[in-house]
């Protein structure tokens, strides 16, 4: 909503703003978001979740409208790229120093990142899995007809099935009240790299979709974000994240979590690898899984067990079944 007339806040400075819970308080803390700004749409002028929401949606639409009217978009860009240097860069001709502001994606990025690092005490688990059966059972998926389907979305898949039997990593940490708040759907996000930076479209309800509907989903977001048609909406909501590094050809990686996330899952390159299969040596398609989560939400019992289960449905698809 927009923000309320100065008569209509000024009347509740003598005392604390009426919030329908501590969750929706620490959201706009957040977020930088003056409550006493805002207007409730809950009886008897109450704030909800709505209202903040509402308000950091409006905000963030400005934000970006201001940041396209003062850049250029990439497509308008000279060749030369001498105009992007003179509107986002400093150059120092004595000693060769350029200095790029951080500002725009790259600076928010910049800002979830170091939030991240610092409140969060992180660790990270990984185990190399057999993914042989599992692109087997893709190519059999696609081969049928239909929408294809992506590495990316069986993994999704897999994750959502695994959240369910470990609902503890799909939670964040409410500091001031300390207490971990636990969700009972999973919003899952996914790293995507842009040309403007990096980017985590969620996938709204990721654990009521099968293969085939989050193979859409992901096609759509990740289209979004290559032509930054994306809504702060899509970028905002996430409860676990899925980062596919593979695809930049690395094996491995140590992510930050997406703050106030409680867990990311790690996916690098599927390679032809030697592997003992059955009790001999064999040629496999070989993944490394990794998991980087909040110590403070659980322990190592309860992340290997995920990242068994994980690396468990990778190897043999039909584990998956026992819950579909």
């Amino acid at each position: 909503p927009a923000p309320a007339p100065a008569a209509e806040a000024g009347g509740r400075d003598d005392g604390p703003v009426p919030v329908i819970s501590p969750l929706v308080r620490r959201l706009a803390r957040e977020n930088g978001l003056e409550l006493r700004e805002l207007t409730g749409s809950g009886r008897d002028g109450l704030i909800l979740r709505a209202d903040v929401e509402k308000a950091l949606r409006a905000a963030a639409t400005l934000e970006a409208t201001t940041q396209e009217a003062t850049l250029l978009p990439p497509a308008t860009l000279p060749a030369t790229g001498t105009a992007t240097a003179t509107a986002t860069t400093i150059t120092t001709d004595t000693d060769g120093v350029t200095r790029t502001p951080l500002r725009g994606i790259r600076g928010a990025v910049a800002d979830k990142l170091s939030r991240s690092r610092r409140e969060i005490p992180d660790a990270t688990c990984w185990v190399d899995a057999d993914a042989t059966e599992l692109m087997r059972a893709r190519a059999a998926m696609n081969a049928a007809g239909g929408p294809k389907i992506s590495v990316l979305a069986l993994l999704a898949r897999i994750c959502t099935a695994a959240l369910a039997r470990f609902p503890e990593l799909n939670s964040s940490v409410d500091m001031e009240a300390r207490e971990i708040v636990r969700f009972d759907r999973v919003h899952l996000g996914f790293a995507a790299q842009t040309e403007r930076g990096l980017v985590v479209p969620v996938v709204r309800d990721a654990q009521a979709r099968d293969a085939e509907a989050l193979s859409t989903e992901f096609a759509r977001l990740t289209e979004a974000a290559r032509t930054g048609t994306l809504t702060p909406g899509d970028l905002t909501g996430g409860t676990f994240t899925l980062n596919n590094y593979g695809v930049f050809g690395v094996d491995g990686s140590t992510p930050i979590i997406n703050h106030p996330e409680a867990a990311m899952l790690g996916v690098g390159r599927i390679v032809p690898k030697p592997w003992v299969h059955e009790g001999e040596l064999a040629v496999r398609q070989v993944v490394q899984l990794s998991l980087t989560f909040d110590h403070r939400v659980c322990d190592g019992g309860t992340v290997g067990g995920f990242l068994r289960y994980v690396a468990d449905c990778a190897e043999q698809p039909a584990v998956l079944l026992r819950n579909l």
